[in-house]
């Protein structure tokens, strides 16, 4: 009976450590006496102990924070940029074999593409071209990651620390930027008006008419302003029928 027993009990905890269970996220790499096999999961697995020894991978996408780094962009603009990485794995057993640790290997080559990226663009690429950094960098890291059955999902650029006088110099050029623009729009305008007042001259020069009523009605809106004594000039025209008038009542008077 207690051979038996020993039996037993033996047996029991050689199923104990032989069953495992993965989540549905999960993957087991196996390694049988030191030998790769065909990755398992997800759900329960068996693992001969001694002879086999298995390596979780988590096939979830991982969001890898890139620290500040110290950027010398093509300008020679001296800026400390951080970005967020997400990749995911793809093949759980390239992961495992190809490199040694893949979320480490992955982080370093995050860094020192970015670096190097930054150093081929310009400053004001980098703070207006955001999409094509991102796309820059995570097309090299992609390319790089991809014997190691990694996937990059995506990187986004995330903070641009400049330098104070820098900001400086950024904020000024966008003050000129926007004095230009409203001087631009100001000469738009008076170009604009001149070029009606020029047509309203040329319609008003081949009906005189219409300048006096014009006239007219700017001594109706100078008489709304409540002034006690108004000068204004009479425009001559006015005159000339009395001035026909006065001349053909002299003829009249006067026949030779």
């Amino acid at each position: 009976m207690g051979a038996v027993g020993v039996f037993l009990i033996v047996c029991v905890v050689f199923l104990l450590n032989s069953v495992k269970v993965l989540r549905e996220y999960e993957r087991a790499v196996i390694f049988r006496l030191g030998r790769i096999t065909p990755y398992r999961g997800p759900g329960i697995i068996l693992i001969i102990p001694v002879v086999e020894r298995f390596i979780r991978v988590d096939l979830r996408v991982v969001t890898l924070e890139i620290p500040p780094q110290d950027v010398i962009t093509r300008d020679n603009v001296s800026v400390k940029v951080s970005a967020v990485l997400y990749f995911r794995v793809m093949d759980p057993s390239r992961a495992v074999v190809e490199v040694e640790n893949y979320l480490f290997a992955t982080l370093q080559l995050a860094q020192t593409t970015l670096r190097s990226v930054g150093g081929q663009t310009e400053l004001d690429e980098i703070l207006s071209q955001r999409d094509k950094v991102n796309a820059r960098i995570q097309e090299i890291v992609d390319s790089q990651t991809e014997p190691w059955g990694i996937k990059v999902m995506l990187v986004e650029v995330k903070n641009i620390d400049l330098p104070q006088d820098m900001q400086r110099a950024i904020a000024a050029q966008a003050e000129a930027e926007r004095v230009r623009r409203a001087k631009v729009i100001a000469a738009e305008g008076e170009f604009q008006a001149a070029k009606r007042l020029s047509e309203a001259a040329e319609i008003m020069s081949h009906s005189p008419i219409t300048l006096q009523l014009r006239y007219l009605q700017t001594l109706a809106e100078i008489a709304t302003e409540h002034n006690s004594t108004t000068v204004f000039p009479l425009p001559i025209d006015l005159l000339e029928p009395f001035r026909k008038l006065t001349n053909g009542a002299g003829n009249f008077s006067n026949p030779k």
